[in-house]
């Protein structure tokens, strides 16, 4: 249904759109964003060798894309200044000229061009689109929205990279970026006919000072802030377990197991299928057990998948369910920390969202430094001490800070 709630920046004429009609748009543009974040997980072998570097290098490409993930509150602060559908067009149309800029490049250096300016505009778009959903959702129904919206991750492993494997085996690595970034372009487009959301501030046009004052305001969570604090904490260690192993896995299979560019995308579509499992059981039980609930089993069962690799890590069938009960646990954990983290602070939910963000790609970046040098130098066995025991540390934060809401 929708919101029926005065939208500050939405003009009288302005059309609205049902909940469910915005989901879906956002899930199909999220399936796009979602595929270039992923595409260079699977394919880092194949990418190294385009580039003419070693996948050490190419590893360290997608940490620095992770890294322009900390300017994500900016892009929060902009949000709340000029409305949510602004920000998010202008990160569509960012997105779009970086992964345009990466099909483009044949040396390291241009390539990190483009990855800083895909990953600027990706991670402006993806949490100011959750916090719009998250305005037009009532808690009871957060989870389900919010779950809905992260299937997107999880198709793009079952559809995105499984049809990018297929399209860099009959072309090149550099066709799916073109393709990516056309359809950016498309989304760029179509927001611009989406309606403004109701926010809790109203947006303001009105310069603001940089200070020290204005940058500790910017940090003010509210009563809450301790929790809201630590969830945050949690959501970026969880990603940087996750992707320690994530982005070297491309690595490890195709080093130890042989496999070339259309394998690793059809393993890449059977770890979206466990991506999407876990979304949707999160999304369909995380209201009703409770999303903290949630959480703490999600990340009890990492550990156990994270702990379990090497010993799965024993013939090629094997090695895949390991990695499948990883991915499973971790984006059950992920989908009820988005909406977890999206109630922590109401009155500040695009500043706890694009904070979020902020956590989660500096974990991601930490793990692109980290990943593919720790399974160089101790393979599999020190993946697995490296993730479960940051993952030990996410338990006790949440057992001992986080709160269920404010």
């Amino acid at each position: 249904m929708a919101n029926s709630s005065p939208q500050n920046d939405l003009s009288p004429a302005e059309p609205d759109i049902s909940v469910n009609r915005l989901i879906f748009f956002g899930l199909i543009t999220r399936l796009v964003t979602d595929t270039a974040v992923q595409f260079f997980f699977p394919f880092l072998p194949v990418i190294a060798e385009g580039l003419r570097t070693s996948s050490v290098t190419a590893g360290r490409l997608v940490s620095l894309r992770s890294a322009t993930g900390l300017l994500s509150p900016a892009f929060g602060a902009q949000a709340n200044r000029h409305g949510y559908r602004k920000v998010m067009r202008f990160g569509l149309l960012l997105a779009a000229i970086g992964y345009f800029v990466v099909g483009l490049s044949s040396s390291v250096w241009l390539a990190a061009v483009g990855m800083i300016l895909g990953g600027l505009g990706t991670f402006a778009f993806v949490p100011i689109l959750q916090a719009y959903i998250s305005a037009k959702l009532p808690l009871h129904r957060r989870a389900w929205g919010l779950g809905t919206l992260e299937y997107a991750w999880a198709l793009a492993g079952i559809i995105g990279l499984y049809l990018v494997g297929l399209l860099i085996e009959a072309t090149s690595w550099r066709v799916p970026l073109f393709v990516l970034s056309g359809l950016l372009l498309v989304a760029f487009v179509g927001y611009g006919r989406l309606p403004s959301a109701h926010q809790t501030t109203k947006p303001t046009t009105r310069p603001t000072r940089f200070s020290r004052n204005s940058l500790l305001a910017f940090f003010e969570l509210g009563t809450n802030a301790r929790s809201a604090y630590v969830s945050l904490l949690v959501v970026g260690l969880n990603m940087m377990a996750a992707m320690n192993i994530f982005i070297a896995y491309g690595t490890w299979l195709a080093r130890e197991y042989g496999l070339g560019a259309a394998q690793l995308g059809t393993m890449a579509l059977i770890l979206g299928v466990a991506d999407l499992t876990g979304s949707v059981l999160m999304s369909l039980i995380g209201d009703k057990i409770g999303l903290r609930r949630g959480v703490l089993a999600g990340t009890i069962l990492s550990a156990v998948g994270y702990v379990l690799l090497p010993l799965f890590n024993v013939g090629m069938i094997m090695a895949g369910l390991g990695l499948i009960l990883a991915r499973f646990a971790f984006e059950f954990t992920v989908v009820g920390q988005i909406a977890l983290v999206s109630e922590q602070a109401p009155a500040h939910r695009e500043k706890m969202m694009t904070l979020a963000a902020a956590t989660t790609l500096l974990g991601s970046s930490a793990a692109g430094l980290l990943g593919p040098w720790v399974y160089d130098t101790f393979q599999v066995p020190g993946l697995s001490v490296v993730s479960a025991s940051i993952v030990a540390v996410c338990l006790l934060a949440i057992l001992l800070f986080v709160r269920e809401k404010a």
